[in-house]
Order: structure tokens, then C-alpha cells, then sequence
């Protein structure tokens, strides 16, 4: 088993929530049923020193034989970024499985004909 890469992208907001963000995706990473080969974390300022709500928070997690998986949100703090960002990312993830979940419960019409004609 492969430990999983974080990556961390940002300006300063970035480093003070830096154990926070590493501590989360641990988390969802390690419910999760197969392993991540790794994950990114990238904050950005949307309108530099102006203020507002302009703090994204982008996560972006690889899993093995599967397409990233990449969410987004904007808060006024990092914080709020990164807890909505954690919610979103933890829906899609769920959303990703029950899908793979469905497909493997019932079969293409081609298998499941091939499976009756060959019984």
C-alpha cells in the first residue's frame, strides 16, 4: 500500500489551515474503498486585498483507474472554504461509488443475454 501525496497550493491563508486540510482529506480518503494515489489542495484569493467573498478553496483527489475528482467553493475565509469545499467533495464521492454500486448490480443487456444463452 502506497502512502497518499498531498499537495498544497496557495498564498499565506494557506498555511495557517494547512494541518486542518491534511487532517480532513485523511479522513475522507481513508473511509474511502480504495486507496487515492493522491490529493491537492489549492487556495487562492479571487480579488486580492479588495475583501469579500473571495477565498476558493479547490480539492482535488486521484483515485487508481478513475478520473480526478475536483470540487470548488467560495467563502470569506479559508475555513468556510475549505468545510464547504469538504462537503461537496464527500457528495460527489458518494455519488461516484452508488454509481460504480449500480452498474455492477445490474448488468448490460449484451452480458446478462450472453449469460442466459450460454446456461
Amino acid at each position: 500500500m502506497t502512502a497518499m501525496k498531498i499537495e498544497f497550493l496557495g498564498g499565506a491563508e494557506s498555511r495557517t489551515i494547512r494541518p486542518r486540510v491534511a487532517e480532513r482529506l485523511r479522513a475522507i480518503v481513508g473511509a474511502l474503498p480504495v486507496t487515492a494515489t493522491s490529493a491537492r489542495a489549492t487556495f487562492t484569493d479571487d480579488n486580492g486585498p479588495k475583501g469579500g467573498d473571495a477565498i476558493r478553496c479547490a480539492l482535488e483527489i486521484r483515485l487508481p483507474r478513475r478520473a480526478a475528482i475536483h470540487v470548488e467553493e467560495v467563502a470569506s475565509t479559508p475555513r468556510g472554504a475549505l468545510d464547504g469545499a469538504v462537503a461537496k467533495l464527500e457528495r460527489q464521492l458518494d455519488r461516484v461509488f452508488d454509481t460504480t454500486r449500480e452498474m455492477r448490480r445490474r448488468p448490460k443487456k449484451y452480458f446478462a443475454a450472453r449469460r442466459t444463452l450460454w446456461s
